[in-house]
């Protein structure tokens, strides 16, 4: 048994943790499907295997819309549906669950665009806010559709581009998380407490990419590293599931690739391979994604805003 990843693996692209801005009156779709599967758990920092459980698998579809409000200042929003399952029979003493997650909202703004030497320094910040949109049970350990409590984030995104196409970009963020409710009125967590109501660790979560366009600016292709560190929180104790209270930190490594057709106009496709190479108190998991992007202007000019410009 062991604590999941419950953050989102976003598509890349016109997403509230990259560098991309919908223009003014432009909204982009994405229908995300995600495949995500672990054997192996850190208990601590100790990793062992799924003896009871076998293989774990975690399907998430995604769909995801991105607004343009202004040119600098964009809104998203989504609502992940999930559904989790063991690959082996056990008896049937655990069963996967399926639901939809966190309801999630958030707001991007570029504050700073400039030119500097041979390329163009980026500055955003985004906050970000998620609340379960479902009543399902977080303390299902490690079949639970995510953490059952709201999230407030604030991301601070600095991208540096050379004209040749190739960038840099770095994310730090801070997340505040609330409490959830166990379906028992006990539990431990350095001492005993008896009520329902979990303390979720606040975390830091971090990202760096190198990437690069090719083709014409139609073709991106992104190396990443991710990290999230719980600012506290309890070990999992031996020979037990694991739970929200869980002090959660891992080390991703992915690359994505994401296509917009020349041909078929506002239609665009991404993939990615994750996978955790170092962690505490969470899966060893990897994952592999696919997803279409469909972007679109939704005001069009009338004609008497065309003869004023």
């Amino acid at each position: 048994m062991t604590l999941l990843i419950f953050t989102i693996a976003f598509a890349r692209g016109q997403t509230p943790t990259d560098a991309l801005m919908m223009p003014s009156k432009n909204i982009c779709i994405l229908l995300n499907y995600d495949a995500g599967q672990f054997d192996r758990y850190w208990e601590g920092e100790n990793l062992r295997r799924n003896e009871t459980i076998a293989t774990v698998h975690r399907t998430t579809i995604l769909p995801m819309a991105a607004v343009g409000i202004f040119d600098d200042l964009n809104f998203y929003i989504g609502l992940p549906y999930v559904k989790t399952k063991s690959s082996e029979p056990n008896g049937g003493r655990f069963e996967g669950a399926k639901g939809f997650q966190d309801l999630l909202f958030a707001l991007k703004y570029r504050a700073l665009e400039k030119s500097m030497g041979s390329g163009r320094l980026s500055l955003f910040t985004t906050v970000g806010y998620s609340t379960p949109a479902t009543n399902y049970l977080s303390d299902y350990m490690p079949y639970s559709l995510g953490f059952g409590a709201p999230e407030f984030s604030l991301r601070g995104i600095a991208q540096y581009q050379l004209d040749n196409g190739f960038y840099v970009r770095g994310m730090a963020a801070h997340l505040w998380r609330g409490y959830t409710e166990a379906e028992r009125d006990y539990y431990y967590n350095g001492g005993s407490y008896y009520t329902a109501l979990m303390d979720v660790p606040n975390a830091w979560n971090f990202e760096a990419v190198l990437g690069k366009w090719f083709m014409n600016n139609t073709l991106k292709i992104e190396f990443n590293y991710t990290a999230l560190k719980s600012t506290s929180g309890d070990n999992i104790r031996a020979y037990n599931a694991a739970q929200p209270t869980n002090k959660v930190k891992f080390d991703r490594l992915g690359v994505s690739v994401q296509y917009y057709s020349p041909d078929l106009k506002g239609l665009g496709i991404v993939g990615y391979y994750n996978n955790v190479v170092n962690g505490m108190n969470t899966a060893k998991i990897s994952n592999v994604g696919l997803g279409l992007t469909y972007q679109f202007n939704f005001i069009k000019n009338t004609n008497n805003e065309q003869d004023a410009q």
